[in-house]
């Protein structure tokens, strides 16, 4: 199979890795679409410059949400499709899975997203996406050098998040 460079792709993901390493890339955006972090481990193929990137993928993000909030059967009030749902509202979504990876996905009540790809074989990913978000108050909101909205560009939470993703299997 051929993508927009000519390189030719397998449409099957590589084995998972013995290390543990399965973690693709992370996105972290905040409630206004900004990307705050965006960090790779295993990605072999690029596609997109890192800016149409973050927009297809908050464009994809708020595709879904309105999409599983239209189609909750529990819910009388379906809004407009499209229209943010506020966080905690409504029906959502945790994951999905592609024969070549696995998006999770956290949205916290402040409205920040935490995007995680891995590999299609990983398993329920939501208390590792609580763990990155608790890595992220740490050593990113309790920084009084931290402006908030600003990239994140704190050391030691790179270095953590590294090293937790790293352990992901």
């Amino acid at each position: 199979m051929q993508f927009f460079g000519g390189s030719d792709i397998s449409p099957s993901p590589p084995a998972p890795t013995a290390s543990g390493n399965n973690a693709h890339m992370i996105y972290v955006f905040n409630r206004n679409g900004v990307c705050l972090l965006y960090r790779e481990w295993n990605r072999p193929l690029h596609t997109l410059n890192a800016q149409q990137d973050h927009k297809l993928m908050f464009g994809l993000l708020f595709s879904l949400k309105s999409l599983t909030a239209k189609m909750d059967p529990t819910s009388l009030d379906k809004g407009n499709l499209g229209v943010p749902q506020l966080p905690g509202q409504g029906c959502s979504f945790h994951s999905f899975r592609t024969n070549t990876y696995k998006l999770s996905f956290m949205e916290t009540p402040s409205g920040m997203k935490i995007i995680l790809i891995t590999h299609p074989k990983t398993g329920d990913l939501r208390e590792s996406l609580k763990y990155i978000y608790n890595l992220y108050v740490e050593y990113v909101v309790k920084n009084p050098i931290y402006t908030p909205g600003a990239p994140i560009r704190c050391e030691l939470f790179n270095t953590s998040l590294d090293q937790y993703v790293r352990s992901i299997s």
